[in-house]
């Protein structure tokens, strides 16, 4: 009974109205909800790490990262912010990580681990100053629906790819699959499996999609049981931004160090600039969504005790890249356990407490994660979610509407985030010249915009520097 008490006044189940069998409750069904990163993040990571088994070699180690990682992050948002907010890696951020950064740029994957420590780091301090707001008014609100839409989109892609839908074509770049292969049956089992669990409104959708798939491609030959279950812990990309890397350009050294002395140095750190953003957005829409939901926001817009929620995800991101986990980033989905009730810190408890139990279980994730069509359907599921705030850019207004449109198409045609994000950031101060309303640029897009010009025309520059 004393234990009860202490538990009830530390977490303030009364003074929230809520109790322990519904916060536990709760802090299932956020995991049942979520826990589809388990299997798609080791094996959307694995890409950048290698072709075929080599890539493949790599998902227990990326398996033990991504839980344990959602796991430690989730108990330090549950006893030190007390919400019912959980985190894992991030959707959009780890196919930055794996084919902007690691796979765009040919850097060692430790490097693009690097970058997502410093703009952790980084974001950390801006929590901690308060300099959140003014980053925040630094880029116009429509830009930044954008860029989550234009990740939308590109995660989409990767997973129609991945599923063998979508497939390269030297007439018209792409075209649709050939649907007498097992691989293409299986990504549309997974898509309608997805489909048929979101229409009955059952929890963990897409996980149970997962689980359709992954018994559709053991019948079809995609993948193989695996020899075992349980399994030992593999830290191989534990300390990715400390561990030592040699570059294409020769240089070697800590991984971090090579984000500032590198050849690509100002290009890593346009990625630091970006992925900083990404997540400091996201999160601020995500925590200020579910606080609605949750009744946590008060009469003038805020959350009480929201710079405690920040730093805690702010500390994540930088984990997610010690880790080798990509970014972890508090997740959306946490609005399914504040529908059952969940209203305080022992939700997440809850979560990090299953996602640590599922890090003993990595050949049944590489069983799953390491078979790309069984969770392409989950990808392609996400993206069109994402695709949701595009309803609040205001089409008929050209000046706020072209520079969106351009980065949100600019991202999954370019195969690349940054360059979209570069097309519609140009764009915008461009246009607002044309206009006359030079003065409404706030500084910091003069300085992004003139980086993203010269790292487009860059080999231009060099091509008539060598001339």
């Amino acid at each position: 009974m004393r234990k009860a008490g202490h538990m009830n006044k530390f977490f303030k189940f009364e003074e929230r109205g809520t109790n322990l069998r519904t916060e536990v409750l709760a802090g299932v069904v956020t995991f049942m909800t979520m826990a589809y990163i388990i299997f798609v993040n080791p094996g959307l990571l694995s890409a950048a790490f290698g072709q075929g088994a080599a890539g493949a070699a790599w998902i227990p180690a990326l398996a033990t990262a991504t839980t344990l990682g959602a796991g430690v992050m989730c108990l330090a948002m549950g006893f030190f912010a007390n919400r019912p907010f959980a985190l894992a890696s991030g959707m959009g951020l780890n196919a930055v990580v794996a084919f902007s950064i690691i796979i765009g740029l040919k850097v060692p994957w430790q490097v693009g681990m690097s970058v997502i420590f410093v703009e952790g780091v980084i974001i950390t301090l801006i929590v901690l100053t308060g300099l959140r707001e003014a980053v925040m008014n630094a880029i116009p609100l429509n830009l930044k629906r954008a860029i989550g839409v234009g990740i939308g989109l590109f995660i989409t892609f990767i997973g129609l790819v991945d599923g063998k839908i979508v497939v390269a074509n030297p007439a018209t770049l792409v075209a649709l699959g050939d649907f007498t292969t097992p691989a293409v049956w299986v990504t549309l089992v997974s898509v309608f499996a997805i489909m048929a669990f979101m229409a009955f409104k059952v929890k963990g959708d897409i996980l149970w999609g997962i689980l359709v798939a992954t018994v559709a491609a053991l019948l079809l030959g995609v993948t193989k049981l695996p020899t075992g279950v349980l399994a030992p812990l593999d830290f191989r990309t534990f300390a990715a931004p400390f561990q030592q890397v040699t570059m294409a350009s020769g240089a070697h050294g800590m991984a971090v160090m090579q984000i500032f002395t590198g050849a690509l140095a100002p290009t890593l750190l346009l990625f630091v600039f970006a992925t900083m953003l990404s997540d400091f957005f996201d999160t601020m829409g995500t925590v200020l969504s579910i606080g609605e939901q949750a009744g946590f926001v008060d009469a003038n817009g805020q959350v009480p005790g929201i710079r405690s929620i920040l730093t805690v995800d702010s500390i994540a991101a930088a984990v997610g890249g010690f880790f080798g986990a990509s970014s972890i980033t508090t997740y959306i989905e946490s609005a399914s356990g504040v529908a059952e009730g969940g209203r305080t810190g022992l939700t997440s408890i809850v979560v990090g407490i299953l996602f640590l139990i599922s890090a003993f279980f990595s050949p049944i994730i590489a069983m799953v994660g390491g078979a790309a069509p069984i969770t392409a359907g989950a990808l392609i599921i996400v993206g069109f979610l994402m695709m949701e705030t595009v309803r609040e850019i205001p089409w008929t207004d050209f000046e706020n509407a072209f520079p969106a449109f351009l980065t949100i198409v600019g991202i999954p045609l370019t195969y690349s985030i940054t360059n979209g994000i570069g097309l519609g950031f140009i764009s915008y101060v461009m246009i607002k010249v044309f206009h006359g309303k030079a003065k409404e640029i706030h500084w910091l897009m003069w300085v992004v915009s003139a980086m993203f010009i010269v790292i487009f025309i860059q080999p231009l520059l060099q091509k008539l520097v060598g001339g």
